[in-house]
């Protein structure tokens, strides 16, 4: 079951996330500039947010650990997770997950956004690679 949080607008949810010490900044790249794109970072972590058509916060880049200036994707390869950019690859650790996790419940929390049940439990990674046959994904 999903927590029940009121709906917010993405002004309120910017408020929101400032007056909860995350640092908002944003984003100047190519692709994201036209949408008036922000990201958001606490933890070490971070995740790129902008305005939907409706009003309400829109996630473009999920949530995941700052490595070397880019928002890493969390990758499960079933004996031990990931942190993966399109440079660098370290193996995650505790410290890591934590973070993650603890970044994306107030990133939730701050828009209004439901949190599932599944979720709420644990980090849930960006890709599962258990099958260690090559050529399948």
């Amino acid at each position: 079951m999903a927590k029940k949080t009121p709906p917010r607008t993405f002004q309120e949810a910017l408020a929101t996330l400032a007056g909860s010490q995350f640092d908002v900044s944003s984003v100047r790249d190519g692709a994201n500039a036209a949408s008036k794109a922000f990201q958001v970072r606490k933890y070490g972590c971070a995740a790129e947010i902008a305005a939907a058509p409706d009003g309400t916060t829109l996630v473009l880049a999920r949530p995941g650990w700052l490595l070397g200036g880019q928002i890493a994707r969390l990758l499960d390869r079933g004996y031990q997770k990931f942190l993966k950019t399109a440079k660098l690859e370290i193996p995650a650790t505790a410290d890591h997950l934590r973070a993650i996790h603890e970044f994306s419940e107030e990133l939730k929390e701050a828009a209004g956004a439901p949190s599932l049940y599944n979720e709420s439990l644990g980090t849930t990674s960006d890709r599962y690679m258990y099958d260690r046959v090559k050529g399948r994904e």
